[in-house]
């Protein structure tokens, strides 16, 4: 328990210790714990290498001393000078068991790979917390508050700041983060998680994460947010209990291959990107794979649930940790996930920014080039991770409806913005009286044994029967307050306007019309979609509309509003008139975030 009568640093270590070993942890002080420093051939050492060496022993009965020698000397082994590709390497040993090469029966060279890390059975590993660990590097002499060891690994950092000291902040917790990677950069090659506190509140995230990056962790053993006990214990607790951070460890920490901005150079190029799961994020998608694991059993009724988390919360890499998991879920027998959007932008964003650079999956993922080419991946007995839309599963032009592709029940469908009427059973009349089937239902009658998992960023309304008809009840909400509460996104300000349009009668016939023809389109009617949208754009775009919008945001505001442009997902061909009012007409110009 952490005293309240006297505070400092000291203070908080100590009681971050105390917790942790209170969840099994072996704790200690590093200058005076023989189990350290009787153990380190330098100070520049950040490894406990014996401890390593002992682990590798322990957990690998077959493998003799010099196999042994052969996965610590791997270990040692640097192949880049790049500090996040290292840190890769040393979390794919840790994850996969270190490949070290002998000899079969036959004597013929074959490679076997050492485990790390027990993931069975959490107790045997060693798990240790120290604190004042001092290393040295490049002439610099740093102490880290606490260190968290796992089998001789510094997994976790911590990074504590007095809560008496008005000028002890997380910021500054994170400030010294940033001066341990550029003075000590060895100690986060091994490094899993980093954790900033001070003393009031607490947060996560990789080594390399921004200041606005780092996350609270609110639960400890299950989804409950706890608001009576220390932030930091929540988060200690929550996240460093050993079946719990060996879970994290294997399934919720991606690495992704991605185009980013050099902040130097402000030139594009490409860079390996760290991500470890939030609170929110790692119980929803537990709930969702055991939720999908029941569906799809025999008794299950092949509705896996909804998700519901706010726009904002990371939904998108929530379906890639629950790929993964599921994939490697052996009550799944490798199952065949199917990817769903009702839209090729949003198809192509899915695959191609978020799936295709993850570097987590079991399986590479792949995007259906058309009806033929969906068939044919969907009638593979084989497992795989399938993108594509609806609207491929509909009735062709000539009418031919997909057969029975697959009856395999270990196939899960996970639809993307599942609340969205295009996912409905129920048939309804087109505007020209035709019968028009509901398009989950073509995907049904083609994955008659699948299973249905939604993700959506908007909440189901009461009474959707159609979207609880097709994947069931919520199985995790993180709805707008949590989100804004936790900082994962910002408050949203509404107050109504009505923004008249000037139309004689055949233009209100007109875009009556329009709007019931638009919305009825699917994917494979782009083109004439883009055409009614553009006439449809003419009507309400009309410039003395929006110059009466423009001059109703920047008026009231007394100030340049912050104006945030979505580019490429929307319509990449829109007009500048639809810009053009506020930035030559009304004084300031505005503020603009592209995103």
């Amino acid at each position: 328990m952490m005293r309240t009568d006297h505070f400092d640093e000291s203070t908080v270590e100590q009681a971050a210790k105390e917790w942790l070993a209170e969840i099994g942890f072996h704790t200690g002080y590093a200058p005076v714990d023989a189990a350290v420093e009787d153990v380190r051939d330098s100070l520049g050492d950040c490894i406990l290498w014996s401890h390593v060496a002992n682990a590798l022993t322990r957990l690998n009965p077959s493998a003799d001393s010099e196999l042994v020698g052969s996965a610590v000397a791997r270990i040692q082994r640097a192949e880049s000078q790049d500090g996040m590709s290292e840190n890769q390497r040393l979390y794919e040993l840790m994850v996969r068991g270190v490949p070290v090469e002998t000899t079969d029966d036959d004597g013929r060279p074959s490679t076997m790979r050492l485990q790390l890390v027990d993931f069975d059975t959490p107790g045997n590993n060693d798990w240790r917390a120290l604190n004042q660990f001092t290393i040295i590097e490049a002439g610099h002499n740093r102490r880290p508050d606490v260190l968290i060891f796992l089998n001789g690994l510094p997994v976790g950092l911590l990074e504590l700041k007095n809560p008496a000291d008005e000028n002890a902040t997380l910021r500054n917790a994170w400030n010294q983060i940033q001066t341990y990677r550029r003075e000590i950069p060895s100690v986060f090659i091994p490094n899993v998680v980093t954790v900033i506190s001070d003393g009031t509140s607490a947060a996560m995230s990789s080594f390399t994460g921004g200041f606005e990056h780092y996350a609270p962790w609110k639960t400890i053993d299950g989804r409950d947010v706890i608001t009576n006990r220390p932030a930091l214990e929540v988060l200690l607790k929550g996240v460093f209990a050993p079946e719990r951070f060996l879970d994290i460890l294997r399934n919720f920490v991606v690495y992704s291959d991605e185009a980013v901005t050099d902040q130097a150079t402000g030139q594009r190029r490409r860079a390996i990107i760290k991500r470890i799961a939030k609170y929110h994020q790692y119980w929803a998608v537990n709930a969702a794979v055991e939720s999908t694991v029941r569906a799809a059993g025999p008794a299950g009724d092949k509705r896996g649930g909804v998700v519901w988390h706010t726009q904002g919360s990371g939904k998108s890499f929530e379906m890639v940790f629950y790929a993964a998991k599921l994939m490697r879920d052996p009550r799944m027998a490798n199952p065949t996930l199917v990817f769903i959007t009702d839209r090729n932008d949003l198809d192509d964003q899915l695959y191609g920014e978020v799936f295709a650079p993850a570097q987590i999956l079991p399986e590479t993922p792949v995007q259906a080039t058309g009806r033929d080419d969906l068939r044919r991946l969907l009638t593979r007995a084989s497992g795989g991770i399938i993108f594509t839309t609806l609207q491929k599963f509909a009735p062709g032009q000539d009418g031919d409806t997909n057969p029975v592709l697959t009856d395999r029940r270990n196939v899960v469908v996970v639809a993307d913005e599942a609340h969205r009427s295009q996912y409905g059973f129920e048939e309804s009349l087109d505007s020209q009286g035709r019968l028009k089937a509901g398009l989950a239902k073509h995907l049904r009658d083609a994955l008659p044994g699948a299973t249905f998992l939604g993700f959506t960023g908007t909440p189901i309304e009461t009474n959707d029967r159609s979207t609880r008809a097709v994947f069931g009840d919520y199985v995790d909400v993180y709805d707008l307050t949590r989100a804004v509460e936790d900082g994962a996104t910002v408050k949203i300000f509404y107050e109504s306007r009505l923004a008249k349009i000037a139309l004689d009668d055949e233009q209100l016939k007109d875009l009556d019309a329009l709007v019931d023809e638009t919305t009825e389109a699917s994917e494979t009617e782009s083109e004439q979609a883009k055409s009614k949208w553009s006439r449809l754009e003419a009507l309400v775009g009309a410039e003395a509309r929006l110059d009466a919008i423009a001059a109703d945001i920047v008026d009231p505001l007394g100030e340049a509003p912050l104006l945030h442009v979505r580019q490429g997902n929307d319509r990449d061909d829109e007009p500048a008139h639809r810009r053009r009012p506020l930035q030559q007409d009304h004084s300031p110009a505005p503020r603009m975030a592209f995103r």
